[in-house]
């Protein structure tokens, strides 16, 4: 039995001043975007969750650890029982990020040089790079 998560309003807010801007606030734990099941908190179909929910936030990412998708980092340590691990350099060929505006999926390699989608040109938050760490393996100097 799939467990729900507490209202919105029960959630601990986030500051982030990078993501202050918010969208749609309906939390939902798994969502069809392209044909992929995007899991953990996400209030629209575009992505967001309720953890980083601008305009901007429409990316989805594979996690190396366990293949799901998820928002964010904190939407996959809420739903799963093991550590997210990080994409190794040498798998950045990978298609493991998904833009919630059209279903498009990048390489790790092409989103970690692109700031919208190589498809739609949606615009991607370029806050994002600040958690590049937690996602990828990367050098300190690069993330």
């Amino acid at each position: 039995m799939q467990e729900t998560a507490p209202p919105v309003s029960e959630q601990p807010a986030t500051e982030d001043p990078v993501h202050e801007k918010t969208v749609h606030e309906k939390p939902v734990h798994e969502k069809p975007v392209n044909e992929k099941t995007v899991h953990g908190q996400t209030v629209d179909d575009q992505t967001r969750c309720v953890h980083y929910r601008t305009e901007r936030d429409i990316v989805a990412i594979r996690f190396f650890c366990c293949g799901r998708f998820y928002p964010c980092f904190q939407c996959h340590a809420a739903a799963e029982t093991h550590p997210a691990r990080q994409w190794p350099a040498d798998r950045w060929a990978e298609h493991a990020i998904l833009c919630g505006a059209c279903g498009h999926t990048l390489s790790i390699a092409e989103y970690r040089e692109a700031d919208r989608c190589t498809r739609c040109s949606a615009a991607f938050n370029d806050g994002c790079r600040a958690h590049a760490h937690l996602y990828f393996d990367v050098p300190e100097a690069l993330a």
